[in-house]
């Protein structure tokens, strides 16, 4: 048996993970087991924006806690990708972080009262190799293969996906063969599973490349998929590029308020590429030339809605400039997927930060997309000049399509006490704190409207949180947290 189809087993209890995979707005079950008290020792890093003052917000963990059953584990800095399951050895649960800066992925124990209590690391970052971004945990139960973790790398055009083991021995951390050539090579953000049946038979998987431009990128960003006519195969698919019917590769002619008549265009023997090869040749297909594809999700509920993508483009500047063809300030995409025909779809832009500058949305990174909403996570720290708010979550409604800040950074740059214990580097730059991944955990525990939030606070650095995997391999000593959000529309 292959490691993606060994566990089947596991389905049951894990069809209830969530990588902001599936959310049930019906669903009227409440666990009482749970405790939504403050778990970690560290106040939450965020508040809620007006007009979203009902939220209840806790934290979860964070890197300075001491967990009772390993109490040398550190929480890693930047947990980016996450995903969270059943734990089938308790009555418990299972959190699984990607830690970007330090190329590795944790496995926490929570209880059932989702207390943290037990932290180990399953991949280090000698297995890792490289930075690991958004993820996003496929399972027997929503995408019809796994349980496996899909996390992307994204250190250059030679990165891959890895798929590793939620359950795997923590003595195997280092191994470096857990990677899917069949995925392709590229500065990767995230691998994206369609769930099982929105296309029958079919494995469909979105990946988004965070690319700059340059003439040493010729294709620049990519919205990137992975098909294969059979259920769980992550080893024999094809891989294709989007590229606009017309055949016009500029990001920055697509408007806010047209649609666009797209396809998925091969990647000719894609498996067996370079990361390089595939660059130029996606570039000579014609595929649309985005600017930082970072994170892509789709819509929840029905197969229809299922078929609705959403993708970022999170932009990029040269001094503070607009560069030709490419957004600055970052969009949102929506892809209509054609309910037949997978390779073609419509394609329109429904957040646009360039028509407001500063003011609006900057950078957006990391999706969260529910029935109704898609919730939009920034990563500020290209510090534009002209920008004008920290690092929000923004609540986009799919219905009215309006677009509203939900969620801020707390970063308190007026309390010298608050200062001193979360912001050893002195940065107070607009932006200098991120958002990881947003996961709905509502059908997991029991209780509608909860999620957790993942959070990068750059500017807290101790050197008790230095080499966290324990590979030797890493000098970065940031901290970060994760919180628990409820009372969230879905």
């Amino acid at each position: 048996m292959t490691q993606f189809n060994k566990f089947t087993l596991l389905g049951a209890v894990c069809a209830a993970l969530v990588s902001c995979n599936e959310d049930d707005s019906n669903s009227k079950s409440v666990n009482k087991d749970i405790d939504f008290s403050n778990h970690s020792s560290v106040p939450a890093f965020v508040f809620p924006m007006p007009g979203f003052e009902d939220m209840e917000i806790s934290s979860l963990i964070s890197s300075s806690d001491v967990l009772s059953q390993s109490p040398s584990f550190v929480f890693a800095g930047q947990p980016d990708g996450a995903g969270f399951m059943k734990d089938p050895n308790s009555d418990g649960y299972i959190m699984i972080n990607n830690h970007e800066i330090s190329q590795s992925v944790s496995r926490v124990f929570l209880d059932k009262t989702f207390k943290p209590v037990k932290g180990e690391y399953i991949v280090n970052s000698l297995g890792g190799m490289t930075r690991l971004c958004s993820a996003t945990l496929a399972t027997p139960g929503i995408h019809g293969f796994g349980p496996v973790f899909l996390t992307a790398g994204e250190s250059g055009e030679e990165s891959m996906v890895h798929g590793i083991d939620p359950m795997g021995s923590v003595g195997e951390a280092g191994r470096t063969d857990r990677v899917l050539p069949a995925l392709g090579k590229a500065s990767m953000e995230n691998a994206v599973p369609l769930p099982k049946g929105v296309y029958s038979g079919k494995t469909i998987i979105f990946i988004g490349e965070d690319q700059s431009y340059g003439s040493s990128h010729a294709s620049a960003g990519q919205l990137i998929m992975y098909m294969s006519n059979t259920l769980g195969d992550l080893q024999n698919g094809k891989l294709y590029a989007l590229k606009r019917n017309d055949g016009n590769q500029v990001e920055m002619t697509m408007q806010k308020g047209s649609s666009y008549d797209v396809n998925f265009v091969e990647i000719p023997n894609a498996k067996n590429l370079t990361g390089a090869v595939i660059n130029t040749t996606v570039n000579g297909l014609g595929a649309i030339r985005f600017s930082r594809v970072e994170d892509v999700d789709y819509g929840k509920g029905s197969k229809a809605n299922n078929r609705e993508i959403y993708f970022t483009a999170t932009g990029q500047a040269s001094s503070n400039q607009p560069v030709e063809g490419y957004t600055m300030w970052g969009r949102v995409y929506h892809l209509t997927m054609d309910a037949n025909d997978p390779l073609k779809g419509k394609l329109e832009v429904v957040v646009e930060g360039d028509s407001t500058p500063g003011t609006g949305i900057i950078n957006p990174d990391n999706l969260c997309v529910t029935e109704n909403f898609v919730y939009i996570q920034e990563d500020g720290d290209s510090y534009y000049t002209a920008a004008q708010h920290d690092s929000y979550i923004w609540q986009y409604n799919i219905r009215t399509k309006v677009n509203k800040p939900w969620l801020n950074m707390n970063h308190k740059r007026n309390d010298p006490t608050w200062v001193a214990a979360y912001n050893q580097t002195g940065e107070t730059r607009l932006g200098c704190w991120e958002f990881g991944a947003m996961n709905d955990i509502s059908d997991l525990i029991g209780v509608p409207g909860t999620f957790a939030v993942n959070i990068h606070p750059h500017t807290w650095q101790k050197d008790a949180f230095r080499n966290a995997d324990g590979s030797g391999n890493s000098t970065n000593k940031e901290g970060g947290q994760v919180v628990i959000i409820r009372n969230v529309e879905q």
